[in-house]
């Protein structure tokens, strides 16, 4: 057979190679082509290039048992009907097994014309220009989509087209629209058409293989979930791929292993989204995803190996198996998307956010799945899907946003972890100092506090038989063995800080008696000490301990104010706790000293030795409480302490 003046395999030979290279610069010029069709210099020369011939095409039907006939055998018959004037004449007779159409070509105004069939639909499909073959196609696997593009001479001008198509369908077999114009234009459209899924498809399983790597080095809890989405993506990219006329047409050699690819993406497709649908929800209300994954799992099993059967007999049992993997499967697939959209839909109420983010993706897929399934039951087979290929675009950039969105989340819980095993260090080795100094003080405190008190008696008795020299260096002694013994009793008071009697304290009254001890020292320093605490907050603890802890801080925050400072005390309510404030406006610390406070012998004071905070922290952690400190160098420093409320007695309150 010819095209034109050139041969069959000159043409196919060129059309072939077009496509290889395609694939080879896919992913430089494809987005462009793709999302800026227009942008090319050579746009608006080329939308001269070709037009939709609207031709009148006429049918006539062949039946069943007949040999096929000729376009000189047929030309004159008296049974060719208008498709344009006979409405009824595009029905498919129930006895037609083919069907003959022909039109006549216009006018050909460009210097390379072809002709462009966008879908043809048959098993058989040949085309002939008057008696002249241009194209054959002879298919023995069901797939029946054709596009075909043919080569002729503007010489061809007034013939008449002939095709006929032996389709195995309810469907009279001309599908599309017929274009003509110039053949480079066609070539480009013809092969740009179906290639935007064979990308998103190879997309899907570029992505699936890389997941399947990455499996490896997943822990194993996190595997089966991650196994089942590299299924449904790798699926869903060989449907794309496998569907699309696009393998069919240049590489229509391997179309057994095309259809027998899409078949197995299939059964494998439907069963993995149960199952990470399981994964993520669970088994649902009475285990019913559970169950229906188990039997979607059986049922795509038994077609799998039906399918092996009906391959190894030669499609002997074609019928049977259509009916079981595409009628029956389509209402099975139908039945899972209605039952995964309720449970999504009962998710996202429950306002899961990892289910927002799911159902916006599946119930794309879903109703684009739905609208093809219906539309194909409606029409009794005689339909070819094309919205489902959407549908699976958005769910898989939807589980993609999911994967992204749940490694963030474990970023986020990492950093949070190892924030929070950083301060648990810091208080392990805080709480093994403290326990150290408080080992040393239990041991040895009572054991110097003797030699202290005897050698101080001692000494008073030698300060009446001194003279007044011998005395005022008797004095010093004295006061520093005073010292020594008020260490000591930090010591003691840090290693047992346990509220020996526990009563109920009025926060407002401890409070008031603090700041009436350490009035003078803070007029002695220039500063003043405000009190702000209501009279109904109420703690339980030691009054004499707390009032030890506050009048350390609050001396503390004294001893760091510059001239005229300011100390401010109050307290409020807050969830069941009492939260004390006391801040001041002195000198402040750093970063550095704040990390240090509580350690023992650590001390902004000349002669300070950390044991006074220390207690303090102790006596608190005895109370249930914690302390927290904030601090600017030079702007002054804020204690915030936590204890838990009390509740006041019922007499106190009627009274």
């Amino acid at each position: 057979m010819v095209y034109g003046l050139r041969t069959e395999a000159e043409v196919l030979t060129e059309m072939k190679a077009v496509p290889k290279k395609i694939i080879t610069w896919l992913w430089l010029w494809l987005p462009l082509t793709l999302l800026l069709p227009g942008c090319s210099p050579d746009a608006e020369r080329h939308k001269t290039q070709t037009q939709t011939f609207n031709p009148e095409w006429q049918v006539l039907w062949e039946s069943g048992g007949t040999e096929p006939a000729t376009p000189a055998a047929i030309k004159n018959n008296r049974d060719w009907k208008s498709l344009a004037r006979e409405r009824e004449s595009a029905i498919r007779p129930k006895e037609a097994a083919s069907a003959w159409f022909r039109t006549t070509l216009p006018e050909l105004i460009w210097k390379r014309p072809a002709i462009s069939l966008e879908r043809v639909e048959g098993l058989t499909v040949l085309a002939y220009l008057d008696e002249s073959l241009l194209y054959e196609s002879r298919r023995d696997y069901m797939y029946t989509s054709h596009k075909i593009l043919l080569p002729i001479h503007r010489e061809d001008a007034g013939k008449t087209l002939y095709l006929r198509i032996d389709s195995p369908g309810k469907s009279h077999g001309m599908e599309g629209s017929l274009k003509i114009g110039e053949y480079e234009k066609l070539r480009g459209e013809f092969i740009r058409k179906d290639l935007s899924d064979f990308v998103m498809g190879s997309t899907f399983l570029f992505i699936a293989v890389v997941m399947f790597f990455c499996l490896f080095f997943l822990p194993r809890h996190y595997r089966s979930s991650w196994l089942a989405l590299t299924a449904v993506s790798g699926s869903s990219g060989i449907l794309l791929i496998t569907y699309t006329p696009f393998m069919y047409t240049f590489f229509a050699d391997h179309g057994k292993i095309w259809v027998t690819m899409f078949d197995l993406a299939l059964f494998v497709l439907f069963p993995s989204l149960t199952f990470y649908f399981e994964k993520i929800y669970g088994p649902g209300p009475f285990g019913l995803i559970r169950r229906f994954r188990i039997f979607q799992s059986v049922y795509s099993a038994g077609c799998a190996a039906f399918m092996t059967v009906n391959l190894i007999g030669g499609n002997r049992y074609h019928d049977i198996y259509y009916v079981f993997s595409v009628q029956v499967l389509g209402l099975i697939m139908i039945l899972q998307m209605l039952l995964l959209i309720g449970v999504t839909a009962a998710y996202a109420a429950k306002k899961n956010k990892d289910a927002y983010i799911f159902s916006i993706g599946f119930v794309v897929l879903a109703a684009a799945s739905l609208a093809d399934l219906i539309s194909f039951y409606a029409k009794n087979g005689d339909y070819h899907f094309y919205l489902w290929n959407w549908g699976v675009l958005g769910f898989i950039v939807s589980l993609i946003v999911m994967i992204g969105v749940k490694f963030m989340r474990s970023h986020e819980q990492v950093v949070r972890y190892s924030k929070e095993l950083e301060l648990f260090n810091n208080e392990l080795q805080r709480s093994e100092k403290m326990e150290i100094i408080s080992e040393l003080a239990a041991s040895v405190a009572h054991e110097v506090r003797n030699p202290l008190q005897v050698t101080r008696g001692f000494m008073q008795l030698l300060t009446e038989k001194s003279n007044a020299g011998q005395q005022e260096y008797l004095g010093l002694a004295l006061k520093e063995l005073d010292r020594a013994s008020a260490i000591i009793t930090d010591f003691l008071t840090f290693a047992k800080p346990e509220m020996e009697q526990i009563s109920l304290l009025n926060l407002s009254e401890e409070l008031r008696h603090v700041a009436g001890i350490l009035h003078p020292l803070a007029n002695l320093e220039g500063g003043t000490i405000q009190l702000d605490v209501p009279n109904d907050i109420y703690i339980a603890g030691n009054s004499s301990k707390l009032k030890q802890a506050m009048i350390n801080l609050v001396k503390n925050s004294i001893e760091a104010l510059n001239d005229e400072g300011t100390v401010k005390i109050w307290a409020v309510k807050d969830r069941g706790k009492a939260v004390i404030y006391i801040r001041d406006n002195g000198i402040g610390m750093d970063m550095n000293e704040l990390s240090r406070l509580g350690e023992p012998y650590f001390s902004n004071k000349t002669k300070g030795t950390g044991l006074g905070l220390m207690v303090t922290f102790r006596i608190i952690e005895a109370m249930n409480g914690k302390i927290l400190f904030t601090s600017h160098k030079g702007i002054g420093t804020e204690v915030m302490i936590t204890i838990p409320l009390a509740e006041k007695p019922r007499e106190m309150e009627q009274a």
